[in-house]
């Protein structure tokens, strides 16, 4: 089987898991497992489905880190239950998936899955940093379309987009990205910059929608290319878009550092974060084997063990 890295942008499957399956699965203590019964599972049947040899779950060891917030207050702010100073953000998590996160943690633990963080940085930058030098194929797993920025053919990094569930998920490559969105993968950060997102918090250029941002960007190719054509006065750049782009001046400086995922965090190396999948044995496997029985987990645990069993 050839080599093939999968990268899971985990919270986004565990949100997903939690709101797919019935929060009435619970073990003996009355704590919901359906979290990690669905990340489970959604595990086995993609590691299966795709071929994937190597996995790592990305972690948000920040999911709204404090320098994407200096430099755009209401990057994620919907999404924050409470703002308190000086401390962490909390993020509006149902307590029921809240209490599953450690549990989740205990079984990729058991099974022998990697798990990478990194401070100040969320799951999408280690994302992007293992995408971009991982020297194999990649899936990345998301239903954050943030991920789209990464997709590249000819270094065979595609996303699996799980936006309309695990029934419908659609591979994004280069030719679906300019299907849906009429730019290049390259051009996408500029793309949602201009556009903004609103489930990120991101404004956007005030009376830029889709069909501009993207005429632009076909034209002047980049931000970079588009401003510099603002400023240019013989660049043939309407005088509605000039005035537009001057009245978003402010968040253009900072929005592209926000939107682009970092692609450089200094991480373990796949071999040294153990991303390479293997059948689970001995104590670990006993122990797996307990806890499904003990925290109710049905026979996702079964599942999981039976795919990572293939790379035996």
């Amino acid at each position: 089987m050839p080599d093939r890295l999968m990268l899971l942008d985990t919270a986004s499957l565990y949100f997903r898991a939690f709101y797919g399956v019935p929060d009435t699965i619970r073990r003996a203590d009355g704590l919901p497992v359906n979290a990690v019964r669905g990340l489970l599972d959604m595990i086995a049947r993609l590691t299966t489905d795709y071929g994937a040899t190597h996995l790592v779950a990305c972690w948000d060891d920040d999911w709204r880190p404090q320098w994407r917030v200096d430099l755009i207050p209401s990057y994620k702010s919907h999404r924050v239950a409470e703002v308190v100073p000086g401390a962490a953000d909390v993020e509006v998590v149902p307590d029921l998936l809240e209490a599953q996160i450690p549990m989740i943690r205990r079984v990729l633990e058991l099974a022998g899955i990697a798990v990478v963080g990194a401070a100040e940085h969320e799951a999408d930058d280690v994302v992007g940093t293992y995408a971009s030098h991982a020297g194999l194929p990649v899936d990345v797993v998301t239903g954050d379309r943030d991920l789209f920025q990464l997709v590249d053919d000819a270094r065979q990094v595609r996303v699996i987009y799980t936006a309309r569930g695990m029934k419908n998920l659609e591979l994004i490559t280069e030719v679906v990205v300019v299907g849906k969105y009429h730019v290049l993968p390259q051009q996408y950060a500029d793309y949602a910059t201009l556009r903004g997102d609103a489930s990120d918090g991101l404004p956007g250029v005030a009376g830029i929608g889709e069909k501009t941002a993207a005429s632009l960007l076909l034209q002047y190719g980049t931000l970079e290319g588009l401003l510099a054509a603002a400023r240019d006065a013989g660049s043939g750049l309407s005088s509605p878009v000039r005035s537009k782009l001057a009245a978003a001046a402010d968040y253009l400086t900072v929005a592209p550092a926000v939107v682009k995922v970092v692609r450089d965090l200094e991480l373990p190396t796949l071999e040294e974060a153990g991303a390479q999948l293997h059948s689970v044995t001995g104590d670990s496997r006993a122990d797996l084997e307990r806890l499904a029985i003990d925290w109710n987990l049905g026979g996702s645990v079964r599942r999981l063990i039976d795919a990572l069993d293939r790379h035996h």
